[in-house]
């Protein structure tokens, strides 16, 4: 676990000031993790506090974005282009310690991730609860945007994410299942595993993925 230090930036975009709380450890770093939050939730979501205190300390600073709507206190996520307005306003500031980033978020935050990547030039996505579609409607699937992502991408998924289990998503998708999880990696207590597993899961998989491009 991260005993780094924690640093907060206010960065202004065109959607209002966004929020970055940096996660650092004093030994060389090899890659920034960028995540952002869901529509629903913020940067407290347990996998993103997760990664936050792993990460660190084996070579990737994480830095935990608050988009513009979330630093205002509104309890409404805006329009998917406002938040890729906000995140690509932000981009730099990411970049400024001079490594590769590695774009990505949970749910929301990873259509974003998705959506903006080639663009902004981020060297990979990790996409956490990727909402394939609406709970219930398959048909409406969002396929394309983790597809069109351009970029290496991991998916890490709930066993029994509503938004898309991760049989659903197509064939060739890099994915770890979180057995028993649900869209915010929550493990029924009948399962028989605790949500410090569930996490560790998350963060090894991810620390390994990040070893097989930076290592």
């Amino acid at each position: 676990m991260s005993t780094g230090a924690m640093e907060t930036e206010t960065v202004v975009t065109p959607a209002g000031d966004a929020r970055i709380t940096w996660y650092r450890e004093a030994k060389p770093a090899r890659a920034v993790v960028a995540l952002s939050h869901g529509a629903g939730g913020g940067i407290e979501a347990r996998d993103l506090r997760a990664l936050a205190a792993a990460l660190p300390a084996r070579g990737y600073p994480v830095a935990l974005v608050e988009q513009p709507w979330r630093v205002a206190g509104k309890k409404l996520a805006p329009a998917p282009k406002t938040l890729d307005t906000g995140w690509t306003a932000l981009w730099p500031a990411l970049e400024k310690p001079g490594l590769p980033v590695v774009a990505g978020g949970r749910s929301a935050g990873a259509r974003v991730a998705c959506r903006t990547a080639r663009e902004l030039g981020a060297q990979a996505v990790l996409a956490l609860s990727f909402p394939l579609h609406p709970p219930g409607r398959p048909e409406k699937s969002r396929a394309d945007e983790l597809t069109g992502a351009g970029v290496p991408t991991l998916v890490v998924q709930g066993g029994r994410d509503p938004f898309g289990r991760p049989e659903e998503f197509p064939p060739g998708t890099e994915i770890t299942e979180v057995a028993h999880g649900d869209h915010g990696f929550a493990v029924p207590k009948k399962a028989g595993v605790g949500e410090a597993e569930s996490m560790a899961v998350i963060a090894d998989a991810v620390a390994v993925w990040l070893d097989g491009m930076f290592g």
